[in-house]
């Protein structure tokens, strides 16, 4: 946060914090003035009633100050106000001093008392304070000056003044010192904030981190078990292939067409058998890291395989594409597998949880600017608009309990953003869902 932003936040606080405080020392001085009968009493019961009526009246101006504080204007003039509000029991105290015993009278102590409440408690500015001890000596001066003694005894008028000086000189002090702290603790508590704001985000990326963690951890399962899974496999489907090819080659088979048929659908059963195996192991060795290494590969294989990896969860949906005739891309062929697997996936549990009638994939393909843009779309219940905005929210899922972790989408965002593209979703409620993103051509 820059010097200038702090500042102006400082000030608006401050603002804030001046008004609220001016309402409430406004209430105490309304119960302070009013309690002041008592002094009356004791001191002069003979202007008990003019002094009743004036600290009657005192109270009233003040209780309008108070009024106007709470109108929109009151937070602009606020300061002003304030300073309203404090003169009118001065006023009120220098004139009981002129109708009583002018120099010598006691209340003389309610000037003093004042000018140091508003330096120690109310937030006040310097300016402010130092007009405030002024305007209270003057007041001071002016009724002892109405008095009919005037400023006798001259020793005490100046001993008074001197204290109400001073008391001015010592409430600006101490304004301007909590002027400093007030400061001092708003930018304390400023940068908590911002140190709280950067941690949150740290805090944020920690959890993605971990989640693709979690998932390069996965795959790295996944990829040792396919690489098993091959080595063990590849061998006796080898096997059955090569007895296969013996076996259509015997008359017997070619004189049966129901024999050569059979024989036909094992081949393709057992081909098919090793294109599993081995796009489960070309999307599984992930490498891990932010870079994407640069490998062509054709994108129609890659969309080959991801079909092929989800036909289970893609039963019963029509899958259907429009490709272009060159698909080479430049880029990380498994992790853009498994971003098609996830889209795919996606789009099979939602279409299936919707009950939705005859469900479709359709995959548009085509060229611009020298990069190959994908559009994954299905026919499914869409997506809401308070959910289109966080899908890529890691760990953000509208899945049931235990059927996902919400990181997919994240992942795949990172993924092609990490080709130097961009994942993004559109939804129409209730009509389709669709997922677009692009890929580098392979120069």
């Amino acid at each position: 946060m820059s010097t200038n932003q702090l500042y102006a936040g400082y000030q608006s606080e401050l603002a804030d914090f001046r008004l609220a405080f001016s309402r409430g020392g406004a209430y105490t001085a309304i119960v302070l003035v009013l309690l002041g009968v008592g002094l009356d009493y004791g001191q002069y019961p003979q202007q008990q009633l003019a002094f009743g009526l004036a600290r009657v009246v005192v109270s009233l101006l003040i209780a309008g100050v108070v009024v106007m504080l709470y109108s929109a204007a009151g937070r602009r003039f606020a300061p002003w106000l304030t300073l309203t509000w404090l003169l009118l029991p001065q006023i009120m105290i220098a004139w009981m001093i002129s109708q009583t015993e002018g120099v010598e009278s006691p209340y003389y102590v309610g000037l003093n008392l004042a000018i140091f409440a508003s330096g120690i408690a109310l937030p006040f500015g310097l300016w402010q304070n130092l007009v405030f001890g002024i305007l209270s000596y003057l007041l001071y001066a002016l009724a002892c000056l109405l008095h009919p003694g005037g400023i006798e005894p001259l020793g005490t008028f100046i001993v008074n003044s001197l204290f109400l000086l001073f008391a001015a000189a010592a409430s600006g002090v101490y304004t301007f010192f909590n002027e400093r702290a007030r400061f001092m603790l708003f930018r304390l508590k400023a940068e908590v904030a911002e140190k709280n704001a950067e941690l949150e985000v740290i805090n944020r990326k920690l959890v993605d981190i971990k989640g693709q963690m979690l998932q390069q951890e996965k795959m790295a399962a996944i990829g040792t078990l396919a690489a098993g899974l091959l080595h063990e496999v590849n061998n006796p489907v080898n096997f059955c292939l090569m007895a296969i090819e013996v076996a259509m080659e015997e008359p017997q088979a070619k004189e049966n067409p129901s024999l050569e048929e059979c024989l036909v659908d094992a081949k393709q059963g057992m081909q098919r058998i090793q294109h599993i195996v081995s796009d489960l192991k070309t999307f599984a060795y992930r490498k891990p890291g932010a870079e994407v290494e640069g490998t062509p590969f054709l994108f129609e294989k890659a969309l080959d395989s991801s079909i092929r990896l989800t036909a289970h969860e893609l039963r019963g949906v029509k899958v259907t594409r429009d490709l272009p005739d060159d698909t080479l891309v430049l880029g990380d062929e498994a992790a853009v597998i498994g971003v098609l697997i996830n889209l795919f996936s996606n789009a099979a549990l939602a279409m299936r949880k919707a009950g939705t009638a005859a469900p479709a994939i359709h995959t548009t393909v085509k060229w611009a600017k020298n990069r190959l843009h994908v559009r994954v779309q299905d026919n499914g219940p869409g997506i809401a608009p308070e959910n289109l905005a966080r899908v890529f929210e890691p760990f953000f899922t509208t899945r049931d309990v235990g059927q996902g972790l919400g990181l997919g989408l994240s992942i795949s965002y990172a993924v092609i953003e990490r080709h130097g593209g961009q994942l993004y979703a559109e939804s129409e409620l209730g009509q389709w869902a669709a997922f677009s993103f692009d890929l580098p051509r392979a120069e």
